[in-house]
């Protein structure tokens, strides 16, 4: 009779539930940092910008006020 040797291997990587979570979390956050950075950078336009754009200062600051969670 043969010797068989058993190898134990560590199971696959797999996306936990948790992990899955925290890199939903982590994509979340940097959606809130793009939002924020795109209005701040649309603050700073000039009227000639915003109007080759076809938005007003009014547009503008609706935008601006607006949360970083809402889209």
């Amino acid at each position: 009779m043969a010797h068989v040797q058993t190898v134990c291997r560590a199971p696959p990587v797999t996306r936990t539930p948790l992990r899955r979570w925290f890199a939903d979390l982590r994509s979340l956050f940097a959606e809130w940092q793009r939002r924020a950075r795109s209005r701040r950078e649309l603050a700073a336009l000039c009227d000639r910008a915003l109007r080759d754009m076809r938005m007003t200062r009014y547009d503008v600051n609706k935008e601006v006020r607006k949360p970083f969670w809402r889209a």
